[in-house]
């Protein structure tokens, strides 16, 4: 029999339209969040600690949120995070306003709320779908990326100078993304979430879930991928600036990069049905290990484009091919659960290589391009790491 999966497709359409909308958002935050940390932190060590603070707030509420959907539904999830995406930017433009570096990470940290809700977009996209359709329908919806990476950046460029404070204006137009939120989720066709008391078996214990290998390295593979992705674009406006380019310039080359970030989503999915998830999340890997060289083979703006390029579609095998691993390794009764805790573990190695970037880029070596060099030698170990922990887990007798 075909499955049918028409409400898994409509559901798949309003996740797109919310990861092109909704999403901008981060493409717009990573543009200027730096800069504008720069502006208002008391040591530059610190000028990309509001980015580390969207990160620890995503961390944080990872679990509770997927909790609460487990309980309440994707819907009232989703808006409640868009609330909250509404919030932060609000109390991010007040701390501009003010000249306060403490209520600007305040505002950031409740942003990380609404990343932690697009980071389940994916997952919603396969809870009505096939396993046949799953792997496309977590893929489509990451392409929706794809418009993020026009929509932010052109909210950034169109909103540049409006005001005499800068980048309030681009705050402020972020709270506008984050109203539409609510007429997107209107039309999301979420399963009804099954009522405790007919839930006698809850599934296995988190640690039980950790010791899963296939969950273990699931793991240890996105979050590496996100985070290295995360550490070299957090850093990378400050590079170019600091290089001697224009803030156009870095909204030019982290537009390249969301894109390439989302680009592949139109074929990953067919990619990990055809070769195994396994397999794409080693390509993940050798392309953020070339970005790396990239990076450290010059700073113009070719090699910024170049290793933007790169890190984005490594990001994009290794993320989605460690989500696919995931989703095939928990029964449903565990999805709550093993999300959550999936993306806990994910964001917190993210949050950790968001607080490292400011450091490596502004505190060590003394200058922009030594910063720079540090940043992009810091991926290496951590690249071992997971490239041993899937080789190890693809050489594991397929009966252990």
């Amino acid at each position: 029999m075909v499955p049918d999966d028409r409400r898994a497709r409509r559901n798949v359409i309003v996740l797109v339209g919310a990861q092109a909308i909704l999403g901008a958002q981060m493409s717009v935050i990573f543009i200027v969040g730096g800069l504008a940390g720069q502006i208002l932190a008391p040591h530059p060590c610190i000028a990309t600690l509001p980015l580390s603070m969207i990160v620890l707030g995503s961390a944080l509420t990872a679990r509770p949120l997927a909790r609460f959907m487990q309980a309440r539904g994707r819907q009232a999830g989703f808006l409640l995070a868009v609330l909250a995406g509404a919030a932060g930017a609000a109390l991010a433009a007040w701390g501009l306003s003010a000249g306060s570096f403490w209520l600007f990470m305040a505002g950031s940290l409740l942003t990380g709320i609404y990343m932690s809700a697009q980071g389940f977009y994916r997952f919603a996209a396969t809870d009505l779908a096939s396993e046949d359709f799953a792997p496309r329908a977590i893929s489509w919806v990451m392409a929706g990326g794809l418009a993020a990476a026009i929509i932010g950046p052109a909210v950034v460029r169109a909103t540049d100078g409006l005001t005499a404070i800068p980048f309030l204006a681009t705050y402020l137009a972020v709270i506008g993304l984050n109203a539409i939120g609510p007429f997107l989720f209107a039309f999301l066709d979420s399963p009804r979430p099954v009522a405790a008391a007919s839930q006698p078996v809850m599934g296995r214990g988190a640690m039980d879930l950790i010791r899963q290998p296939q969950i273990a390295v699931a793991m240890i593979c996105g979050m590496v991928s996100y985070a290295l992705m995360n550490l070299v674009m957090t850093s990378t406006p400050l590079a170019v600036v600091g290089c001697g380019f224009a803030p156009t310039d870095v909204a030019n080359i982290i537009s390249w990069h969301v894109l390439a970030m989302f680009g592949p989503s139109f074929f990953t999915g067919h990619l990990i049905a055809r070769f195994g998830a396994e397999r794409i999340v080693a390509i993940g890997l050798l392309l953020l290990a070339f970005a790396g060289a990239t990076a450290l083979s010059g700073v113009e703006l070719p090699h910024f484009f170049g290793a933007l390029i790169l890190l984005g579609m490594g990001w994009n095998f290794g993320y989605i091919g460690a989500t696919a691993m995931l989703t095939r390794a928990h029964t449903p009764e565990e999805r709550g659960r093993v999300q959550g805790l999936n993306d806990a573990v994910v964001f917190g190695g993210v949050f950790l290589a968001s607080l490292s970037s400011g450091g490596l880029m502004n505190c060590s070596g003394g200058s922009v391009v030594a910063g720079w060099n540090a940043v992009n030698l810091a991926m290496l170990p951590f690249l071992v790491l997971a490239g041993g922990a899937l080789i190890w887990l693809m050489l594991r007798p397929k009966d252990a």
